[in-house]
């Protein structure tokens, strides 16, 4: 006989209903380490098209770095040439009359700029008209556009020149038949030593080659002339006497002042008629041009460091259409959007670290490469390799920064349900 028990009243039917829901899981926290991890993970599932990316990357960061790097080496190289051949030289010459005619130096412009305190010393040289041959089976015609001119035996020590063999011109030859010959000329004429049996054909009669001249990088004109002493000049080979350049060493903190002078002094009556420059400006000049095109070269290496955000861009969105299934799954483990936003971004930063630091070892390669084949120091300025990897992070964390964003709102149903 069973025994019949009283209904409970509704409310009492399911105690659990007064019970407080469970509390929701907390997501797990990634540290540093996991997200590296898992962004490294997402990198080495596909290591050709990151390669491929990374590369995008590196070149357009190599390009820059070579371009600063060879661009900063050669400044330096600059000063250093300066250095060693001074900034205090100055030339005069002569200009036009204002007939349009071609003026001419005094016979005693030297001594009259010799005189002023703040030069330290000053010497010339004067054009003749005769022509240089290596014997005298040469036809006159060929020439080969070698200048001799009649020079003062201090030239040597005003220019800054060197005697790679023999010696230059003093007291005893510069009033017989010798000549020194600028490094060009010598190489034209295929003359390699100084001596008394090597001679040349010049203004009709053998001369005795005494010396060569080193090149001078300041005074590249010097390297094509012949230079014989001012006496035998004026004996031997009609020289008239007026000196066609003057070169004038000045005191390094009166180099402005002498440079505004020096006309005046030459020609006190016409001081236009006087043309006076400096040389080490010429290489300045050219300096300012080679920066020009490293400028050019420099947005070269910005664009080329477009198209490879760009292409870590495309890299990192095709993960996202490939790896829909993972985020869902990841998703229906309990992981944030946050957390696949990171996942996502650290990819993209590191695919973008690696092909930075690529291309700032690659730079610094060809920097090295070219200085070392220019005779260089080779120098790299440490922020250019800094800016460079911080460019490379800033560009990878724009072109993840959307596909990041685009996989963390994908639905873990919709995600799943992609094959």
């Amino acid at each position: 006989m069973s025994t019949a028990y009283p209904a409970l009243p509704a409310e009492r039917q399911r105690p659990w209903d007064d019970l407080p829901p469970p509390p929701r899981p907390k997501a797990a926290r990634l540290s540093l380490s996991d997200v590296a991890r898992v962004g490294g993970w997402g990198l080495r599932s596909r290591p050709m098209r990151v390669f491929l990316s990374a590369l995008g990357i590196a070149i357009g960061i190599a390009a820059m770095i070579g371009v600063v790097g060879i661009s900063t080496s050669s400044t330096n190289d600059l000063n250093k040439q300066l250095a060693a051949l001074g900034t205090n030289l100055l030339t005069v010459a002569p200009g036009t009359t204002m007939t349009g005619d071609n003026a001419h130096l005094s016979e005693d412009a030297v001594a009259m700029i010799a005189k002023r305190p703040e030069v330290i010393s000053a010497s010339a040289t004067g054009t003749t008209d005769a022509k240089l041959y290596r014997n005298d089976r040469v036809p006159a015609v060929e020439s080969g556009g070698l200048t001799v001119s009649a020079a003062r035996t201090d030239l040597l020590r005003s220019i800054g020149g060197k005697i790679v063999d023999g010696r230059w011109l003093n007291n005893a030859n510069s009033r017989y038949p010798a000549v020194v010959l600028g490094s060009e000329t010598a190489r034209s004429l295929g003359i390699h030593r100084a001596g008394t049996d090597v001679q040349v054909w010049l203004g009709n009669r053998w001369f005795t080659v005494v010396g060569l001249l080193a090149p001078n990088e300041l005074l590249p004109a010097l390297d094509t002339q012949a230079f014989v002493g001012w006496s035998v000049a004026e004996k031997e080979l009609s020289f008239d006497g007026y000196p066609t350049t003057v070169y004038t060493r000045a005191k390094d903190a009166d180099v402005e002042t002498v440079h505004s002078v020096l006309g005046p002094t030459v020609s006190p009556e016409d001081p236009n008629e006087v043309n006076v420059s400096r040389p080490s400006d010429a290489l300045a000049a050219k300096h300012a041009a080679d920066k020009s095109l490293s400028g050019l070269l420099l947005g070269l290496g910005g664009v080329a460091l477009l198209v490879g955000g760009v292409g870590v861009a495309n890299t990192m969105v095709i993960s996202v259409l490939e790896r829909r299934s993972e985020i869902g799954l990841r998703r229906s483990l309990g992981a944030t959007r946050g957390q696949i936003r990171i996942q996502f971004l650290a990819e993209a930063l590191l695919l973008s670290g690696l092909g930075g630091l690529g291309g700032v070892l690659l730079g610094i390669g060809v920097t090295d490469g070219y200085a070392a084949y220019q005779g260089w120091a080779a120098l790299v300025p440490l922020w250019a390799m800094a800016g460079g990897l911080a460019a490379t992070l800033a560009i990878g964390g724009l072109a993840g920064f959307y596909p990041a964003v685009r996989a963390a709102r994908l639905p873990p149903t919709e995600a799943l349900a992609t094959n």
